[in-house]
């Protein structure tokens, strides 16, 4: 009868971690895959929200962005971004607590709404806010 070798029976008693390490490699590889939202280009229909509706702030100032570019604070027409950010800096000063809401029709570019927003933060306006519908459900 034939006794095992020395070196046969230290190899038998080492672990093979190579194949523990495919299997972490193909788990996180299926954990990336199915954690990744997909991507799907859906028409979308905004603005619209919950029915849980905000108090407007009691002294609020409303930029209204029209569908053609359009834009009016406080049902005043302003001629171009540029009198807005003067207009807004004015009442800021005013008003250090100035409350804005933002509102655009359904069909506004939404460059025009970041324009706005843009426009709201250059003047440091501390509290801004968009104005949605609520769902009907």
């Amino acid at each position: 009868m034939k006794k095992c070798s020395r070196t046969a029976h230290n190899s038998l008693t080492e672990l093979n971690i190579t194949p523990l390490l495919d299997l972490a490699f193909v788990l996180l590889v299926i954990f990336i895959i199915t954690t990744i939202p997909p991507v799907n280009d859906q028409d979308l229909k905004l603005p619209t929200a919950t029915k849980h509706l905000k108090d407007p702030p009691r002294k609020a100032n409303y930029i209204t962005v029209l569908a053609d570019g359009g834009i009016s604070l406080n049902k005043t027409p302003v001629p171009s971004l540029d009198n807005l950010l003067q207009t807004l800096i004015a009442l800021r000063t005013d008003d250090p607590d100035l409350n804005v809401l933002v509102r655009g029709d359904i069909k506004t570019k939404y460059k025009d709404i970041r324009a706005v927003l843009d426009i709201c933060q250059q003047a440091n306006v501390p509290k801004v806010d968009l104005v949605t519908e609520p769902l009907n459900k």
